[in-house]
């Protein structure tokens, strides 16, 4: 397991295939995914570790595991992936925490981190984020980031058509925010 990125309560490290038991608490948890069509099945879940190895080796990130330092406890995954939207690939900053932890700030925590990497490190001049147009925690977790509404639109999510809502933010935004 490769470490890419702390902060003050949590490690980010890549995603192994043992990690399928403790992400299937996050994207097999119909809590956690009330705003999916569908909770993952357990296949699911695998193909998902599966394409965020994928992504390390192509583009260098992907979605890492959550990890709380002071007990080492899985909390769920963040990182950057490449999305298609509306046939424009785009670097977009996602992030799943497991219910029992939600409310305790850790997804804003794990974005910042992945926010700075994704401008400091990676060179992105923009990153987005977007969510199912209902989500209203993961909508204030990218505005806590600093992130901007900019438009709905309709993308294929596990086969059905959503509206999702678009948040963005530049490099140079993002440096000119106070710092928590």
């Amino acid at each position: 397991m490769k470490l890419i990125l702390e902060s003050q309560r949590l490690v980010l490290r890549e995603m192994i295939p043992d990690d399928q038991p403790e992400l299937m608490k996050v994207l097999g948890n119909v809590d956690s995914m009330r705003y999916y069509p569908a909770p993952f099945s357990v296949e699911k879940v695998k193909e998902w570790i599966a394409w965020n190895i994928a992504n390390y080796q192509q583009y260098q990130h992907g979605l890492w595991a959550v990890i709380r330092k002071e007990d080492n406890t899985f909390l769920g995954d963040c990182g950057i992936t490449m999305q298609n939207i509306e046939g424009t690939l785009l670097p977009e900053i996602g992030y799943h925490i497991r219910p029992d932890f939600c409310g305790n700030g850790y997804a804003t925590e794990a974005a910042r981190a992945c926010l700075d990497d994704a401008f400091n490190t990676l060179n992105y001049s923009l990153i987005i984020s977007y969510m199912h147009c209902k989500n209203l925690p993961s909508m204030r977790v990218a505005q806590k980031t600093g992130m901007q509404f900019v438009r709905y639109f309709e993308k294929i999510v596990m086969g059905e058509w959503v509206r999702e809502a678009l948040y963005q933010i530049k490099k140079e935004d993002y440096h000119s925010l106070p710092q928590p």
